[in-house]
């Protein structure tokens, strides 16, 4: 099959751009296939702080991080990038156990709160900076980024994902919750949360409580704006916004946020995240082609997004110097 491309990537979310980028950057010829625009994508309402969340498993989730973190550092310095460096507090409630420990050491201003200095009702607290990447500029700037390397972005709506191979004899799979019908895979599950954006008014440090029983709670600053979550609903698709469910949210964060009593609502909007017992990353061989699988981030999207598409690069590298035969194990 003559291809003016080396490689197709499926989607264009933070994780098929991301990929993309690695690939293109690398020397290959690259295009996205897409559905929908990254505007229209669900990370682009992500509040997109760099996090893991409803996503596993713990020993490859943490190498991704590690690296998506160290990539996206030097993007915080960069004008233009939408990333910027953010420094704020995690909070533990009693008796929970601490999952984050493998993730927060990333930041090298990490330190433990006294207790003295923690709101009632919490054990522990963490304070760090970490990046936060506000989604509108982080996907125009790695849209630009990729296009200015070469790359071209198309709108496709595939059946199934063996028809990209009419693009190129490679194929990564950046699908997200649609590898339900793409690939047939019976283990997605989609994560509903709303969101909502508020003027920022003074708030300067992002807040979050993992464990609330009420819901995920989450005040993170912006440039202009502060995004406040959350909820987590497992197998709900449902778009619409509840307005009870806003009300809860801005209660949460006023408690944890004092500077966010009566801030004046901006919008409010829902995503559906692409939840999985565990990301899928590897590769495939099919008849057409070899596929690099790269989703069900869950929660953890842009957290993982540079760490998984650096991976997606050494398989794609691994699989043009292998000779072609059965899928590996």
């Amino acid at each position: 099959m003559a291809s003016d491309v080396d490689i197709v990537v499926v989607g264009c979310g933070v994780s098929g751009l991301t990929s993309a980028i690695a690939l293109l950057e690398s020397g290959l010829r690259v295009a996205i296939w897409t559905r929908e625009l990254p505007e229209r994508t669900t990370s682009s309402i992500a509040g997109a702080i760099w996090y893991p969340y409803k996503v596993a498993p713990l020993e490859r989730v943490a190498g991704w991080a590690r690296r998506t973190f160290l990539e996206l550092l030097p993007l915080a310095r960069e004008e233009g990038s939408g990333v910027t460096l953010v420094r704020g507090v995690e909070l533990l409630p009693r008796g929970v156990p601490d999952e984050g420990a493998e993730y927060r050491v990333c930041a090298p201003d990490l330190r433990e709160l006294p207790t003295s200095d923690l709101p009632s009702g919490f054990a522990r607290g963490f304070e760090l900076s970490v990046p936060v990447c506000e989604m509108p500029l982080y996907l125009a700037y790695l849209v630009k980024r990729f296009e200015r390397a070469g790359g071209r972005i198309e709108r496709r709506t595939l059946r199934e994902i063996d028809e990209a191979f009419d693009g190129a004899p490679r194929v990564v799979n950046c699908v997200g919750l649609a590898a339900r019908e793409l690939v047939g895979d019976t283990h997605m599950r989609a994560i509903r949360g709303q969101l909502v954006r508020v003027e920022r008014g003074s708030v300067e440090r992002f807040v979050l409580d993992d464990y609330d029983p009420r819901g995920v709670t989450y005040a993170i600053p912006r440039s202009r704006d502060c995004i406040l979550g959350g909820t987590s609903d497992e197998g709900v698709e449902e778009l619409t916004p509840d307005e009870s469910v806003t009300r809860a949210i801005l209660a949460r964060c006023a408690e944890l946020e004092p500077r966010l009593v009566d801030a004046r609502v901006l919008s409010v909007a829902v995503g559906i995240r692409p939840g999985r017992s565990s990301v899928r990353l590897e590769r495939e061989r099919r008849a057409r082609g070899t596929i690099v699988h790269n989703y069900g981030h869950g929660g953890a999207g842009v957290t993982l997004s540079w760490g998984c598409a650096r991976e997606v690069l050494e398989l794609c590298r691994a699989d043009a110097a292998a000779p072609f035969g059965p899928s590996p194990k």
